[in-house]
């Protein structure tokens, strides 16, 4: 005999069916309201969805991906080891960008973190699966397989930087990308220095696999065209990598008296080999940096100047690109975008 007493953790959810009935509508009609469907009149519309608030309905995810043939789910994929996206707030501040703007159009993110080769195999399956609608991939390096992947599944893509293999034409297709002024900032930031009246201006680089260092690169190069190969040492975009740099930089150039860092987290590893060293910021060498990570830049000694880009905002961008190229009917591909940059002066330079 059946047991007469109330099970508390029945599903007492309310239903499609009672969304229908409370609207006065069919339960075909309620369907395609709640699931995004087209071809029902606005007062029916209103009617469902002022049945859904009153009974506190929660559409059903896959009866909605049926109809509207969409996951509402994105997947953010960094090739970088992952103590780097927990350490450098520039990951942080980009992921905080995506959320929010993700939150905004009722779409999840999915972390998809790539240390390795291994991961590529992984990735693939995950993508060949079909369980997102679309992709954010950023910090790509030179020999990145992820290009490749992200086209053999035709999966609409938006690159958070400038991706290396469309620096140049030919038929590869061009995936929208949202970046910063890399090169206008460097020159901004050596401009600076040479305001100064330093005259031994030396260049710790990021990776030369990543774009972004090579445009920082060139921008030093577009103020100082003669400067001497012994005056760019590369770094990793750590605090450590930055150290090391400084230090090779002392015993190879000890006359120096300005340095132009690619990152905030490098700065402040120069700037803690300086002080070590007993030279004087920015009184025997200027340090500027470039990012604007306040956590690093503020709480460096001395203050560090610095250019800032808009990291946040252009993870907010990356998103709305890649919607516009979700709700397009045409198929086609928003423009890229690039940010400017700002020098923000503080006391090392």
């Amino acid at each position: 005999m059946p047991d007469p007493t109330p099970d508390p953790q029945r599903d007492v959810r309310p239903t499609l069916e009672a969304v229908a009935a409370l609207a006065g509508v069919s339960r075909a009609t309620a369907s395609r309201v709640v699931n995004g469907g087209a071809g029902v009149r606005q007062p029916l519309v209103d009617q469902v969805r002022k049945a859904v608030d009153e009974l506190g309905y929660i559409p059903n995810h896959a009866a909605r991906t049926l109809v509207t043939r969409r996951n509402g789910a994105v997947a953010v994929i960094i090739d970088e080891p992952e103590f780097r996206i927990f350490s450098d707030p520039f990951f942080s501040r980009q992921i905080r960008g995506i959320s929010r703007e993700l939150n905004a159009h009722d779409a999840q993110l999915v972390l998809l973190l790539v240390e390795g080769s291994g991961d590529f195999d992984r990735v693939t399956r995950y993508l060949a699966g079909g369980h997102v609608d679309g992709v954010l991939a950023f910090s790509l390096h030179t020999d990145d397989e992820l290009p490749a992947i992200i086209r053999r599944f035709r999966v609409p893509t938006v690159y958070g930087g400038r991706p290396e293999h469309q620096s140049s034409g030919g038929d590869t297709p061009q995936v929208p990308y949202v970046d910063c002024d890399n090169r206008g900032g460097a020159r901004e930031a050596v401009r600076h220095l040479v305001s100064l009246g330093r005259r031994r201006i030396a260049h710790i680089a990021g990776p030369r696999d990543q774009t972004s260092a090579l445009d920082r690169i060139d921008g030093y190069h577009d103020v100082l065209p003669d400067a001497g190969s012994e005056l760019v040492v590369e770094g990793d975009f750590t605090a450590e990598g930055g150290a090391r740099a400084m230090a090779g930089l002392l015993e190879a150039r000890p006359d120096v008296d300005a340095v132009f860092v690619s990152n905030d987290l490098m700065a402040s590893g120069a700037l803690r080999v300086l002080r070590e060293r007993g030279v004087r910021v920015p009184e025997d060498v200027a340090v500027v940096g470039f990012d604007d990570m306040t956590s690093v830049a503020e709480a460096a000694e001395p203050p560090l100047t610095t250019v800032r880009q808009d990291v946040e905002g252009m993870g907010r961008l990356m998103v709305r690109l890649l919607m516009e190229r979700l709700n397009s009917d045409t198929g086609t591909w928003p423009e890229s975008v690039v940010t400017p940059t700002e020098l923000v002066r503080r006391a090392s330079a």
